[in-house]
């Protein structure tokens, strides 16, 4: 199939794309501007100079028009901040913008869709008694976003959110979101302090695959919880010391009231500069110190996502925040559309 995707040239879509031409499918995206070759971009990419969020709807309906396939890889996540209410910023780039696009979609004749969304919002439906939409506003965006998503599907018209959790892998080019966890151990001198609690995870690999799987196979309207590697933080840090050259180093479990100091010392930062974030650090804690597990079962095995070296996928992540860190590596991320 042709398909189209907002956010080719970003770690995400990129992989998506990288997995859809491998499988015989011709893909367009968009770039503010031309990246460089050394981006890492996949072959056999079609990338057209636009910016979407600058473009009139002619000019979407051009390139949508005799796609069969179309994914949003881009929009903005939680570590966003912004004049209060946080909430407006990411309703105008993860709700209003994928609103229009769907709707351009559904009027140019596409059949399958693919939105790039976050497992906290499967987190907010499976533990309601955490009130997640009601204290976060990016989770509550999230929220939003797939309601919307969904009013959407019918048939003829598939739409799939993917609900993604922490990715690892790099992207030439692109900081790793990671560098601050290698700032954090670093400046940890002798023990590694961390809460309790541990996420799911999948390998950038796995990503692509789980995009390329969802544009074939899903029908109607769905969200996929996307998770294969279920790993408590001690078990992650494990892996980190072990690619920083400190696998002696001891992790210490902290309990739940520090994590949540330290929360507090950011929302007063962030008062102090007349700003929010998507996530309420202090209430977060409640989710962060929490076992964030997904079974593979629910969304990686459905849309045919396969095991990967998750160790060498955390390894190519730390290895390159070291070398930004250090100054041996550019930040110069790749343009994304």
């Amino acid at each position: 199939m042709k398909v189209f995707i907002i956010g080719g040239t970003g770690l995400l879509g990129s992989e998506g794309a990288r997995e859809l031409i491998a499988r015989g499918h011709t893909v367009t995206t968009l770039a503010r501007r031309v990246p460089s070759k050394d981006a890492g971009l996949p072959e056999g990419m079609e990338i057209i100079p636009g910016n979407y969020m600058d473009m009139s709807d002619d000019e979407l309906r051009k390139l949508m028009t005799g796609c069969e396939g179309f994914v949003f890889a881009a929009g903005v996540d939680e570590r966003v901040e912004g004049p209060a209410p946080i909430y407006d910023l990411f309703k105008k780039f993860n709700i209003d913008t994928v609103d229009r696009l769907l709707k351009l979609a559904k009027e140019c004749g596409v059949k399958h869709t693919v939105i790039c969304g976050s497992y906290f919002a499967y987190f907010d439906k499976v533990w309601p008694e955490k009130k997640l939409s009601e204290y976060h506003p990016y989770i509550r965006s999230r929220r939003d976003q797939e309601k919307l998503a969904m009013s959407y599907a019918e048939d003829g018209f598939d739409v799939a959110v993917l609900e993604l959790p922490y990715i690892f892998g790099t992207q030439p080019g692109r900081k790793p979101v990671w560098v601050f966890l290698v700032e954090n151990i670093r400046a940890m001198k002798g023990v590694t302090l961390w809460p309790k609690g541990g996420s799911t995870m999948v390998t950038i690999r796995q990503v692509g695959q789980a995009l390329a799987g969802a544009l074939e196979r899903n029908r109607g309207g769905n969200c996929y919880p996307i998770g294969w590697y279920n790993m408590t933080w001690k078990e992650l840090l494990s892996i980190c010391h072990k690619h920083l050259g400190c696998p002696e180093k001891k992790i210490l479990t902290i309990p739940n009231w520090m994590y949540a100091m330290g929360g507090k010392k950011l929302k007063k930062e962030q008062e102090a500069k007349g700003i929010q974030g998507g996530l309420d650090m202090v209430k977060f804690t409640d989710l962060q110190c929490s076992n964030q597990f997904i079974d593979k079962n629910l969304g990686c095995v459905p849309l045919g996502v396969t095991e990967d070296d998750i160790d060498a996928a955390i390894g190519d992540s730390i290895r390159l925040c070291v070398d930004i860190l250090d100054g041996k590596a550019k930040d110069v991320k790749a343009m994304q559309g």
